[in-house]
């Protein structure tokens, strides 16, 4: 279909759309293509056409547009899969025949009803959530459950335990300080955050109400592979999973409580998924403001206000495509792949570069490294943008280099930075 018109050049104007949208809900090998011209300041004429693709896959008609997407390595918020964004192009203007964009539903209609119900049963089912544990979209970022897990599973006198193994778990820590009896029962600071301690060293508070971790340290690039128990027999394990949820499979039912932030692995920045246990809800502290409290959002199955919508629209949307690539067994197996090959070529590199972290811990989704010169990590930075390679910086509190290879980072982009860092050395080394 195709519309012009005359008028002001700073409004947009389409014709009707067809109600019988090509597009089906689950079916990313088929989207509808907008081609809108660009806009000019004059009153001229502005032609847009609507020409279905059907024939051919998305990752086709994507990579022959050249020049239009860099390989983001960038921390958070992250790349997203690319046949996810084309899916979110094709209903911008009228999701699955409703007249609206999902930007503009009222979060009680029926339709955004759907899509966050939708959205929650494909998560559950990527990652097995038993029914005792309930799903809730929220907002205010991981950094707010620092202050949310304590006031609704603890009192103010209550001992929890913490394992500190980069940046993020200490600063859950300083923050449940205001709210419980927090104590960091090991702490990889010294070492700056390069491995995580053997679990029978550990000395727990067989009182303490929870041991909380974070399950992939995004700055340091330290991830657990395995899980520890709580000492206490009815002690909770509590885990951030921002950087690494839907990577790998997890068996919830070990957890009392997983949150994560969505912008690394599964959406846009601005909505925080929690995973709590249902036993553990209705018991917050009587201070606890009202948009921290559990109970709030379950009953009202997150929509107690107006929730992040169209995030939580993209969140959908990525655990459809997640479930459409087989699941997370087989997107762990790619994640695998990449990062295999990301770190092979900084051990082979005779330390032109060195990676710092513990090898039996090093991240799947976060890897950091350093340059044996580190004058030239400035240079490698600014030479790597230029081949459409960005965020390389390495965090602003340790320096160097991180690449962040997410879930959507295709395995394309990792080897074209592996066959730049081999070029980068043989001009440097």
């Amino acid at each position: 279909m195709a519309a012009t018109t005359s008028s002001s050049p700073h409004s947009l104007f389409l014709q009707s759309p067809n109600r019988n949208h090509p597009f089906k809900a689950n079916n990313f090998s088929s989207f509808t293509n907008l081609k809108i011209k660009t806009f000019s300041t004059r009153r001229t004429p502005m032609s847009i056409t609507c020409a279905s693709t059907a024939a051919a896959p998305i990752h086709t008609q994507i990579q022959n547009q050249e020049g239009d997407r860099v390989f983001n390595f960038a921390a958070g918020p992250a790349t997203l899969p690319e046949k996810v964004l084309a899916k979110a192009q094709s209903e911008l203007y009228n999701w699955h025949g409703s007249g609206m964009s999902v930007m503009e539903m009222s979060h009680r209609g029926k339709e955004f009803k759907s899509i966050i119900e939708k959205a929650e049963s494909d998560l559950r089912t990527l990652l097995n959530i038993p029914q005792e544990y309930s799903v809730l979209f929220l907002q205010g970022g991981a950094t707010t459950q620092f202050a949310a897990i304590p006031l609704n599973v603890c009192r103010p006198e209550d001992p929890v335990d913490f394992l500190v193994t980069g940046s993020w778990g200490d600063k859950a820590y300083k923050e449940a300080q205001k709210y419980c009896n927090p104590k960091v029962i090991w702490s990889g600071k010294t070492e700056k955050y390069t491995k995580i301690p053997s679990f029978e060293d550990l000395k727990q508070n067989p009182d303490a109400k929870f041991l909380h971790i974070c399950a992939n340290e995004t700055i340091h690039g330290v991830e657990f592979k395995n899980y520890p128990t709580p000492n206490n027999a009815t002690g909770l394990l509590i885990a951030d999973m921002s950087s690494n949820f839907c990577s790998k499979p997890v068996d919830v039912s070990k957890f009392g409580i997983i949150y994560a932030g969505a912008q690394k692995n599964v959406g846009p920045s601005g909505v925080t998924i929690v995973i709590v246990r249902k036993d553990l809800i209705g018991n917050a502290q009587e201070s606890t403001p009202l948009m921290l409290d559990y109970k709030i959002h379950d009953e009202n199955n997150s929509l107690y206000n107006t929730p992040p919508c169209y995030c939580i629209y993209m969140c959908g949307l990525v655990f459809d495509y997640l479930l459409e690539l087989g699941g997370l067994e087989e997107v762990e197996k790619m994640n695998r792949k990449k990062a295999d090959l990301l770190y092979n070529a900084i051990d082979g590199s005779n330390g032109f570069y060195s990676c710092p972290v513990e090898k039996s811990v090093r991240s799947l989704m976060n890897v950091p490294f350093t340059l044996e010169k580190s004058e030239l990590e400035a240079e490698f930075v600014k030479e790597a943008a230029k081949e459409q390679m960005v965020q390389l910086k390495g965090h602003r509190s340790v320096g160097g280099i991180r690449a962040s290879i997410y879930n959507a980072m295709p395995l394309a982009g990792v080897e074209k930075l592996v066959a730049f860092m081999k070029d980068f050395q043989a001009k440097h080394g």
